[in-house]
């Protein structure tokens, strides 16, 4: 191989991976994430939405949904239960966060054997005291 005396000179720059500690500018500002919603209130949402996507005829039913969802037809039957829910009790789920911090499965247990009441003041007596939400219109 024959050299024709040309060099080739190039600046390799590398920047720290993302976690590692150290070498963080001060002048970059952190942004804190935002607070967690519990996951029942995610899947009071997701049943809103996914009943949605039925009545406008995205999907045809809820075993579509199951399918797009990779889930099975039971989960999607629970998640879509929460829609029997009194609609104070689906308020106070999606917009009063601090009574449902630190609430587990067991939660989502809890709230399921709620929706399995038939009457909504039984469920709401069960359920216990809702709290009240700012600029609520649900009375």
């Amino acid at each position: 191989m024959k050299s024709d005396g040309q060099t080739l000179e190039v600046e390799i720059t590398i920047a720290p991976a993302k976690g590692r500690k150290g070498g963080r500018s001060p002048a970059v500002p952190t942004v804190p994430d935002p607070p967690r919603l519990p996951r029942i209130a995610r899947l009071m949402a997701l049943a809103i939405k996914f009943q949605d996507m039925v009545d406008r005829g995205e999907v045809r039913d809820y075993a579509d949904l199951a399918r797009l969802g990779y889930v099975s037809r039971a989960r999607i039957t629970q998640i879509m239960n929460l829609l029997n829910l009194a609609p104070r009790i689906q308020e106070a789920i999606l917009f009063t966060h601090q009574t449902f911090e630190g609430c587990s499965k067991v939660c989502e247990n809890g709230i399921r054997s709620v929706a399995q009441l038939v009457l909504w003041e039984d469920q709401t007596a069960t359920f216990g005291a809702v709290p009240p939400v700012v600029n609520s219109q649900i009375h």
